[in-house]
């Protein structure tokens, strides 16, 4: 187990993995990382609302490496990575259970889409928005890491569909707390604002990524749309 000290070594042992490139934050603060084999494991603490342990590699070089990194910062951090190996980390690592699938999807282009989403001066009448449309959004006006917001909006002003730029790492942007009104859906808005927003990242950041529920068909399809992969992913906990 060897620590890793810096953004370029980090890319380049982990070949660019934009899981792993998107946990290191840049390498903010208490932010840390490790390989062993052709593991390599990323702690970051609160970023998109949990304290996340990042992984890539074998099971055979993450299992005994994840086990060593619990043992270090603690059993706050959720292993998070490709399905497969989570599930299997959650059966070798002692203390580790199994908590959810879903997706994580991301793109590397600028999509082709006409919008008139904004970025918003401030956040004023998003939170009514995520209430109504969203209560269960990790991304929340004034949560740490959440930098901005975007909106289509309607003829009197309203917001119909918001979604925020948050926990944006230096290579790799994130898109997080979509939610369109639900009197104006159906009309493609969701679909402006991140198109929107992606692009806006994309140019900034070169990649963006996102989570995304692995049921939520509609939502996929829309990020299909505008151009992004679809990865399994998972997430393990500590055993209560």
């Amino acid at each position: 187990m060897r620590e890793i000290r810096t953004p370029a070594e980090l890319e380049l042992v982990s070949a660019g993995d934009s899981i792993i490139s998107w946990a290191a934050q840049g390498f903010g603060a208490g932010v840390r990382a490790w390989i062993a084999g052709t593991a390599v494991v990323v702690a970051s603490p609160d970023v998109s609302k949990h304290d996340r342990l990042a992984v890539v590699g074998s099971v055979d070089d993450a299992a005994p490496l994840v086990a060593r990194v619990l043992g270090e910062v603690g059993p706050s951090y959720r292993p998070f990575g490709d399905e497969g190996l989570i599930r299997e980390l959650a059966v070798r690592v002692p203390g580790l259970t199994f908590s959810a699938a879903f997706g994580w999807m991301d793109v590397d282009r600028v999509p082709d889409v006409t919008t008139t989403a904004a970025w918003l001066d401030g956040d004023g009448g998003v939170e009514a928005v995520l209430r109504e449309a969203s209560p269960s959004s990790y991304a929340w006006p004034g949560r740490s890491g959440v930098r901005r917001w975007a909106a289509v909006r309607g003829d009197r002003g309203e917001l119909l569909s918001v979604a925020a730029d948050a926990w944006s790492a230096p290579g790799v942007g994130f898109l997080a707390g979509v939610a369109t009104n639900p009197v104006a859906r159906g009309k493609g808005l969701s679909r402006q604002v991140c198109g929107f927003v992606t692009a806006e990242l994309v140019k900034r950041h070169g990649r963006v990524a996102l989570m995304v529920d692995g049921n939520n068909a509609a939502a996929i399809a829309v990020y299909r749309r505008l151009g992004y992969s679809y990865r399994q992913v998972a997430a393990a906990g500590a055993e209560s």
